[in-house]
This record gives C-alpha cells, sequence and structure tokens, in this order.
C-alpha cells in the first residue's frame, strides 16, 4: 500500500506557501480548520507585513486578528501566534528553533505542527505529521487504530520506511484530497482499493 500510494502521487509536498522557519510555523497554525488555499491567500498578504517574531507583537492584538480572520477561529490562532513569537523572541533569539523538543514548548504547536516546521524548514525528519486527512486514512487503510494523533503517529512511524516519513505524511494528505475524501471516498478510481480494509468491508 505504501509503495503504490507513493507511486500515486510522486510530487506530493507540503501546499502552504511559505520561505522561512517562522512563515512555515504561522501558515501551519493557521491551516487548522480551514484549508491551503485560505491560508495561502491571507498569508500573500499577512507575511509581507509581518516579518519577524517582533512583528507579531507590535502590532494590537486585534489587528492581527483581522488580518487572520479568514482562517477561522481567528481568536485561538491569534492567541497562539503572538504566544509562540513570545517565547521565539524571549528564549530563542527571535529564530524559530530547530527541535522537536523546543517546538512543542511553544503555544498552539504539538508534534504535527513541530513536523511540518523541522522537515520543510530545518530538513530534519522526526516523524510523521499526522493532520485530519492523515489520521483518517491511517484508520481507514488499516495502519491504525489509535485514536491520539502522537500514538497514531507512533503506528505509521513503525510501518513506513523512515527515509520515507517525511513524503508519505503529503502523500496522505494529496490522497485524502483527492480520493479518500470524508464523505464520499472514490474507491473505484484508489490505486490501493483491493487492499484497503475499508473498501472491502
Amino acid at each position: 500500500m505504501i509503495r503504490r500510494l507513493s507511486e500515486a502521487y510522486p510530487d506530493a509536498k507540503v501546499a502552504l506557501h511559505f520561505t522561512n522557519p517562522l512563515e512555515c510555523l504561522v501558515a501551519t497554525v493557521l491551516s487548522a480548520q480551514s484549508t491551503d488555499e485560505t491560508v495561502n491567500r491571507v498569508t500573500a498578504t499577512l507575511f509581507q507585513k509581518y516579518r519577524t517574531a517582533e512583528d507579531y507583537l507590535r502590532v494590537p492584538e486585534d489587528e492581527l486578528k483581522a488580518d487572520i480572520h479568514a482562517t477561522g477561529f481567528f481568536n485561538q490562532k491569534a492567541i497562539s501566534i503572538r504566544e509562540a513569537c513570545r517565547r521565539i523572541v524571549e528564549e530563542y533569539g527571535g529564530e524559530v528553533p530547530g527541535t522537536m523538543e523546543d517546538l512543542v514548548t511553544l503555544r498552539g504547536v504539538a508534534r504535527k505542527t513541530a513536523n511540518i516546521v523541522l522537515g520543510n524548514s530545518f530538513g530534519i525528519v522526526e516523524g510523521i505529521a499526522v493532520d485530519t486527512h492523515v489520521n483518517r486514512l491511517a484508520h481507514r487503510l488499516g495502519f491504525s487504530e489509535q485514536k491520539n494523533p502522537d500514538k497514531i503517529e507512533q503506528d505509521l512511524m513503525h510501518l513506513v520506511p523512515k527515509d520515507r516519513w517525511f513524503d508519505f505524511t503529503y502523500v496522505l494528505i494529496d490522497h485524502g484530497r483527492a480520493i479518500c475524501t470524508a464523505k464520499k471516498p472514490k474507491c473505484p478510481e484508489c490505486p490501493v482499493e483491493p487492499l484497503c480494509p475499508a473498501s472491502q468491508a
């Protein structure tokens, strides 16, 4: 299944737009409960206005909320971004830290976001980012029966060869968007349909 899915999405990669670790972090926080298209539209102007962690602390919180409003859950996201940036400034000299241990101390950053930032901005692969698509597909494909994202990640890390961890995150995300959608999966078009326990049930 891993091989077939990887062959079906050879160009799978992160869909968010960013040019540095801070932008990657902010874009990933904004992507929760939102679409990548919406986030990319918002960050196209946001990243012109906010270039450093200090910039997110200089503006009134309500101004930041207005700037990210379209991504949804903007109150919580604004607080998370500002508190993460406050810690980045106070503890890490204004630079996004490059370790899992440090990243998960930032407000709004769990292993999913940390994995995305580490892999895309630092070339460090510590695990597999479990977003809503990866979570759904892990269950449907029989990769995991766990509910907790960290435990799903552990199951995937045991099944997927380590040199595929980074790419396979985005393979599953692409497959979840294109074929194995939440409401109406297109099973007849699926490259792993004969192997899928959910389809065979």
